[in-house]
């Protein structure tokens, strides 16, 4: 019964003809439904569409509606009434045909080869980075977040930093180098060797910022990063970067960096096995560094030469990376830590040079020193340029990095206040 209704639903049953001598079917009769007898042959003749009563435990029982299927010589059929609700579209079956019509296209995407056939070609739709330049150089491109940011509205030297570490673990990951250390390689792995940073150079023409265009709407810059490797001496690799507006393709900061390898078990300085050297000299560019080398002597500090001492330095759990030593961006920020707050608020970093002597672990205490050298200390508001020497070291004396930073000037900008 329920598939005759839902049948009907889509082929209506045609309502029975009327008798021509103006008779109409009788309710309880034995014409039902347009089943009747016939006098003159003696037997049931069964007309199109009719239908037999239901019988339950062998009782017939009334069909329900059927008293809608018998019609009265006073009744005529008539169309149902137009409204606004039956005349709307199946929207299931134009679901279903939407969804026939996705799940065709998605196929046939995914039939598609789309895999590039030339590296440079490579899109990054997801700021995920690519590779260009014959596969030697990567390439990834940052917004700048407000929480990137100073009391001036530029990025931090730290953002700079975390970008081109990002982009050198993203290269090595895109190049099917990356096994399951730091930045190591897989046959760096099964020899329990990681890469450590001994110099960074960096140079920095103009920071990227972060405005608020209004009360609702604000922007970030976006930079364009490269970087590539090549080889530095028999038992090192430099890396450089090269970081760009991306869409002025102006400059703003290019960096230099020597790499040697360390045995993770012993923390002793390791020299490239020939399998390690195998997989990484393909990915090397034959080039001169971005940055001409500084060849200058960086001083030692102690207690006496250094205008600003801060004591008590101790990393968190949150800086230390998956090698369980503190990441190199950190050492940064403490060796402005002891920088003068005069000179933080007037001068922009344009340059430094840094060299890791050592690494430090969660339970380190340090100490971070710094030298004025270039001006009066009494007078770093209105210098023009300002150099400082830097030392970070352990409280029993052992040095952790020997840096130089170079200031200039900051040009003014305007102050927005603070959004609550």
């Amino acid at each position: 019964m329920v598939a005759t209704s839902a049948t009907s639903s889509f082929f209506p049953v045609p309502s029975p003809s009327l008798d021509p001598n103006g008779k109409g079917n009788k309710v309880g009769s034995t014409n039902f439904a347009g089943l009747g007898s016939t006098p003159n042959s003696g037997r049931m003749k069964v007309k199109p569409n009719a239908q037999a009563p239901p019988k339950i435990n062998g009782k017939k029982v009334g069909l329900p509606g059927s008293v809608e299927l018998l019609k009265t010589d006073t009744e005529t059929s008539h169309p149902a009434p137009r409204t606004f609700i039956n005349q709307l579209p199946d929207w299931s079956m134009l679901l279903a045909a939407i969804t026939t019509i996705f799940l065709a296209a998605e196929k046939q995407w995914m039939m598609l080869d789309w895999k590039p056939r030339r590296s440079d070609m490579i899109m990054d739709p997801f700021g995920l980075g690519r590779i260009v330049q014959d596969g030697l150089v990567f390439r990834q491109n940052f917004s700048i977040r407000s929480y990137e940011i100073g009391a001036d509205r530029s990025a931090s030297i730290e953002t700079v930093m975390n970008h081109l570490q990002e982009t050198a673990l993203n290269h090595v990951k895109s190049a099917g180098l990356l096994g399951d250390g730091f930045g190591s390689t897989p046959e760096m792995f099964k020899k329990n060797l990681i890469w450590v940073v001994t110099r960074m150079q960096v140079v920095v023409d103009k920071y990227p910022t972060w405005s608020m265009l209004s009360l609702v709407f604000t922007r970030g810059d976006v930079v364009e990063v490269d970087t590539w490797v090549s080889q530095s001496g028999k038992n090192g690799m430099r890396r450089d970067w090269l970081v760009r507006d991306c869409n002025s393709g102006e400059i703003l900061t290019r960096a230099s960096s020597v790499w040697v390898m360390m045995n993770k078990l012993t923390r002793r300085l390791s020299k490239i096995p020939e399998e390690v050297r195998g997989e990484i000299e393909p990915y090397f560019v034959n080039s001169d560094p971005v940055l001409a080398e500084d060849g200058r002597k960086l001083t030692k500090l102690d207690d006496k030469t250094a205008d600003y001492v801060r004591s008590g330095l101790t990393p968190r759990w949150s800086d230390l990376d998956v090698n369980q030593h503190v990441n190199n961006v950190k050492y940064i920020g403490w060796i402005l830590e002891s920088a003068p707050v005069g000179m933080m608020e007037r001068q922009k970093l344009k340059s430094m040079t840094l060299e890791y002597r050592r690494e430090c672990g969660r339970d380190s205490v340090l100490q971070s020193l710094t030298a004025v050298s270039g001006c009066d200390v009494g007078n770093l508001g209105t210098a023009g340029e300002v150099e400082c020497q830097h030392l970070l070291r352990l409280q029993d004396g052992a040095e952790v990095v020997r840096g130089r930073t170079e200031w200039s000037c900051k040009t003014p900008t305007t102050t927005w206040g603070t959004a609550t």
